[in-house]
């Protein structure tokens, strides 16, 4: 039987400051792009996988996603309105709500359009918990809307993958999708942190992983690029392509 995790951790906690003026009265998984909301996109995506339970971390406008998801099943909410944790920290104070198994933890500010085989199910596919911790999903940098940075990982034909260091030029990017395991978390302080502490922990121990996104992946950083998304993504959702 493939391996599907029955959990997912959606980020939802962050400030988007840059999205301002938009980002002051709404947090921004709640922006509409192309007529949906980028955090009902993601829940679609874990809807379409069969992933039955969800958990979203609030702290920006926490009661307008908490009234979002009024009566949705299989939500539950963890508050962060007294502390931002940042994305580790934030994965660490909800992993009683987690499970023991390997989870799916998602930005609910990103956006990612299916290839062939939808993303969460070609990582499910790929995850190895023998060889793994972490399992990321990337996207190649010349085809990312709205990133214009010099990438953040580099991929080996296995999968291995290692983090772009100094003046490295990196042909892939986070794509802000992944799985990882609950051990990866041991021994770490309470309070806020990055995820990228777990990622340098499991590259020190040869088991962080990625998997190259195969379909068309939005980083909405700012209101132009929230509009010319917008026109893209409704062009595309309109003819199905």
């Amino acid at each position: 039987m493939t391996f599907m995790p029955s959990h997912a951790m959606v980020l939802a906690a962050g400030l988007g400051l840059r999205m301002r003026p938009i980002t002051e009265t709404i947090p921004k998984p709640l922006v509409t792009v192309a007529g949906r909301c980028m955090l009902d996109r993601v829940f679609d995506h874990l809807d379409e996988a069969g992933v039955p339970n969800r958990v979203v971390n609030t702290h920006w406008r926490a009661e307008k996603i908490v009234d979002h998801l009024a009566g949705k099943p299989g939500v539950s909410l963890s508050d962060e309105s007294d502390l931002l944790l940042e994305t580790g920290g934030g994965v660490a104070k909800a992993l009683p709500l987690l499970g023991n198994a390997p989870f799916f933890v998602c930005n609910a500010d990103i956006l990612w359009r299916n290839g062939p085989v939808s993303a969460l199910r070609r990582l499910a596919s790929a995850w190895n918990e023998g060889k793994m911790d972490a399992l990321l999903l990337m996207t190649p940098t010349i085809t990312s809307f709205g990133y214009a940075g010099q990438g953040d990982f580099f991929l080996n034909t296995d999968g291995l993958a290692r983090r772009r260091t100094g003046s490295e030029v990196s042909p892939y990017v986070f794509a802000g999708v992944q799985i990882l395991h609950p051990r990866l978390f041991h021994d770490l302080p309470e309070g806020p942190f990055s995820l990228n502490v777990l990622y340098n922990r499991a590259q020190d121990e040869g088991r962080l992983y990625g998997v190259a996104h195969d379909g068309e992946w939005y980083h909405i950083g700012t209101p132009e690029a929230l509009a010319e998304a917008e026109t893209l993504l409704a062009k595309r959702d309109k003819t199905g392509g």
